[in-house]
């Protein structure tokens, strides 16, 4: 986040005499306590600053890319998880095709007559699929879908930055967000390079709370 010129005096005096009350705070800068209070909240908020009830306030020591850095890692994939495009492992590749399409989305998930995850549809999937003389209407995706256990899935409560992580190691566009239980894994969305944007541009314009 940018700073005012008034909260980085506030830092500064902050550093120089933690810690110290907000009404000593106010008489430095020559200003009433009441005008500070929106300043003192934001920089506490953002982690500049801690605060003490009677002990005042105290410079944390971190800079902004570390104060950056740890909020990243507390962000959750169930915050940023997109709503799943699912099929049935019996739908045709041609009904697949169009479903991508309609949806705009990269990636399709494929699930049991339980609802539950067996397979990945990726553009390439079908595209591999299309090529070649086969009738795309009579051909299930369960043919050639990719199987578990070459699906890289996360969980709701998984870490936004562990689950990015996976993405770009496995280079793939879109993670399923599953449930796991005894019976197998619930769809219940999915995490794609979108939404890891998403979280960035939120956490860089300061709207993340």
């Amino acid at each position: 986040m940018e700073l005012s010129n008034r909260q980085e005096q506030i830092i500064q005096i902050v550093k120089d005499n933690g810690p110290i009350t907000g009404e000593n705070i106010a008489d430095q800068l020559n200003l009433t306590r009441a005008t500070l209070r929106p300043d003192l909240a934001i920089l506490t908020m953002a982690g500049f600053l801690d605060a003490r009830p009677r002990v005042g306030y105290f410079f944390t020591g971190k800079t902004g890319s570390e104060l950056f850095t740890e909020k990243l890692k507390k962000f959750k994939v169930d915050e940023y998880q997109s709503r799943p495009i699912v099929v049935e492992e019996d739908v045709s590749v041609y009904d697949a095709i169009c479903a991508m399409f309609l949806e705009d989305v990269g990636t399709l998930f494929v699930t049991d007559q339980h609802s539950f995850l067996t397979g990945v549809l990726s553009r390439k999937d079908l595209l591999r699929a299309s090529i070649g003389n086969q009738d795309l209407t009579s051909v299930p995706v369960h043919i050639i879908m990719t199987r578990m256990p070459n699906i890289t899935v996360c969980e709701p409560d998984d870490l936004l930055l562990d689950a990015a992580q996976k993405l770009i190691e496995k280079q793939i566009d879109g993670l399923p967000v599953v449930q796991p239980s005894e019976e197998g894994m619930k769809v219940v969305g999915r995490l794609t390079k979108t939404n890891i944007t998403k979280a960035l541009v939120e956490l860089a314009r300061d709207q993340h709370l």
